[in-house]
């Protein structure tokens, strides 16, 4: 009897021991499960436009602290026939052009609309980027070269260099009310020109320090800063914090050195919660990191084999007080990357090439609210800003997701 009694114990107690075991390797194993976070695509976001209005290429996105949703566009990008409302007279009901900046609330309705030529600024030929700053304040930049084309080889340049007409970036109230104009079109020197930009594609003003950061851009291969309230200049750098130059690079080639130069175009600027700035090359691949005054920290390669318009088009950051995650917009692969910000390794994709919800075509800006939701828009003929709805976080079950649409 004392014998079974003995024997029953040491089978309970090997049992426990190995249910033991497995509960905590199952802990380990939970614990190292690779987290990030989770999208479905909204179609029904936006609501429809107005008065026939549609979209051309839309180039820039953000969100400001009411969480409205701003967009920028380029009516020129239209084909004639996507306009036949407004020629005299009109050939057909639809459609017209909306105009350049859109303001949609959280739902999708379009609250407020305004932009082009004006008195006392000179309006981008081909806009480029939209940024609400933390004062309210909405700065757009521009990446026309003039005259509807690339420059010839000797038209207007100087010291070698190609002003072309964008050379600025301007600075408006939410209600569309001229603020500030830095940069004078077809008067750029080139990427050591403290005085006018060229070609610049985003902007990003610091709460901090109240300057201005220029993803400039286009045309330039520099990051620049500005005194957000005077325009006055304060510094500017290229590739690893160095001086940056002109001289022609060719064409990007993967499994070469990494490029000592930014290549065109420099695509965004944004600084994080710990005070880092990070930085897209676009065609190079990249995204490098600085402190604010400059000092190079690190950079990152993403899909480093993508030749054509590269891969690092702009970036948001995610809204947990950390900002743990980056979510990268790739236009020429058609996704969007969701990296760890500390090791800039990318954790999984969601998205693919085509037109339907939750495809892409060209996805070029991202910006995030304060929900954790994210908002993209397409250039070439994707012509369209996407709301993609935060579901939490999730254990990592693919490397890519494809169209994250929603479950019933």
């Amino acid at each position: 009897m004392k014998r079974n009694l003995y024997v029953g114990l040491a089978f309970l107690g090997t049992f426990g021991g190995l249910w033991i075991g497995s509960d905590v390797l199952a802990k380990r194993a939970t614990a190292a499960t690779t987290m990030a976070p989770r999208f479905e695509v909204d179609p029904m976001w936006p609501k429809p436009l107005p008065n026939h209005w549609i979209l051309g290429q839309t180039i820039g996105v953000s969100v400001d602290a009411q969480d409205h949703v701003w967009i920028i566009h380029r009516a020129g990008s239209l084909e004639a026939g996507e306009q036949h409302a407004t020629t005299n007279p009109p050939t057909a009901k639809c459609c017209a052009p909306a105009p350049p900046v859109l303001e949609f609330d959280p739902a999708g309705n379009l609250v407020n609309s305004w932009g082009g030529k004006g008195q006392g600024y000179d309006w981008p030929d081909s806009n480029h980027g939209i940024t609400v700053d933390y004062k309210g304040n909405v700065w757009i930049g521009g990446n026309g070269r003039g005259g509807g084309q690339l420059a010839t080889a000797n038209e207007g340049q100087v010291g070698g260099v190609q002003p072309f007409n964008d050379n600025m970036v301007l600075k408006f109230t939410k209600a569309g009310k001229f603020l500030m104009q830095i940069g004078k079109p077809g008067k750029s020197k080139g990427s050591n020109d403290t005085e006018n930009l060229r070609l610049p594609a985003k902007t990003y003003v610091d709460p901090k320090t109240d300057e201005l950061f220029v993803a400039d851009g286009y045309g330039n291969h520099r990051v620049i800063v500005f005194d957000a309230e005077t325009g006055k200049y304060k510094r500017h750098w290229g590739a690893y914090g160095k001086m940056p130059n002109d001289v022609d690079q060719g064409p990007y080639k993967p499994n070469a050195p990494p490029p000592q130069q930014f290549r065109n175009p420099v695509h965004c600027a944004e600084i994080s919660v710990d005070r880092l700035l990070y930085v897209c090359d676009r065609v190079n691949d990249r995204i490098q990191v600085f402190k604010p005054d400059g000092s190079f920290v690190k950079e990152m390669f993403i899909e480093k084999n993508t030749l054509g318009s590269g891969s690092v088009w702009d970036i948001a950051f995610s809204k947990d007080p950390e900002q743990k995650y980056i979510y990268l917009a790739d236009g020429e692969n058609d996704q969007v990357h969701i990296l760890d910000r500390q090791s800039l390794q990318v954790l999984t994709s969601f998205g693919d090439g085509g037109r339907q919800p939750g495809e892409f075509y060209g996805v070029h800006s991202i910006a995030a609210d304060s929900k954790g939701n994210i908002y993209t828009t397409e250039t070439y003929r994707g012509q369209r800003v996407q709301k993609f709805v935060y579901k939490g976080l999730a254990p990592v079950a693919k490397e890519n997701q494809g169209v994250v649409w929603p479950k019933k």
